[in-house]
């Protein structure tokens, strides 16, 4: 369903820009090669998980969280974009042969580097995007089940896109979803309530939907 949406919103985007490539006018020499964004994001992961010995799956909560980016402009039209959020999720496991299972939450660190596209176009400028993300995962409490819940930091690829809506020259309203393929091994040591350590491979694989203001510099 998430992926479903993120195709939707590029699709949007794809013809709003076929729609009005002809008012492209950007000149190089106007070009501000710096701006930051701050936004407010929804995390949503769209989470599975393949569990040893107990079975079962997966349930992520849904994040809002402020975030801030940094975009560099080579030229009018390409761009590198750096993100700076984090995020708190609680985690459950469910429908194992235990039942479900709260797991604690867990803080993910997920900077994000993407090279983007920008469309040359009057006030309201598209973008698309990919690159990769580094995820760390730290700050976890285990829950009331767990003895120790242990993440793999997480490498995976980054898709984008989006659109800036230009208030004057120097400030812009920002449109912008990203889905990222992030996934984590997981070993969960419930030796004193299970008796075992069950390791468990999860793929997180959030959509990233921001709304924010950004300044030209």
């Amino acid at each position: 369903m998430k992926k479903t949406i993120f195709t939707a919103l590029i699709a949007c985007l794809c013809v709003f820009t076929s729609a009005n490539a002809q008012e492209s006018t950007t000149d190089n020499s106007n070009v501000k090669k710096w701006q930051a964004r701050f936004r407010v994001i929804s995390v949503v992961p769209n989470e599975s998980a393949s569990i040893e010995t107990i079975g079962g799956d997966v349930e992520i909560k849904t994040a809002f969280v402020p975030e801030l980016d940094f975009t560099y402009f080579f030229n009018k039209n390409w761009a590198a974009e750096l993100i700076l959020a984090t995020t708190n999720h609680d985690v459950k496991a469910v429908s194992t042969a235990a039942g479900d299972i709260a797991l604690g939450d867990v803080w993910l660190l997920p900077p994000t580097l993407t090279l983007q596209y920008h469309f040359n176009m009057e006030t309201v400028r598209p973008y698309v995007g990919a690159g990769l993300n580094y995820t760390i995962f730290y700050g976890v409490d285990e829950g009331p089940v767990a003895d120790a819940v242990d993440y793999d930091n997480s490498v995976g690829f980054a898709f984008q896109g989006g659109f800036d809506y230009d208030l004057n020259d120097t400030w812009f309203l920002n449109l912008d979803a990203k889905y990222v393929l992030l996934s984590t091994d997981a070993t969960i040591n419930a030796t004193s309530a299970l008796g075992a350590t069950v390791g468990a491979d999860v793929d997180i694989n959030p959509l990233i939907i921001g709304f924010g203001i950004g300044m030209k510099f």
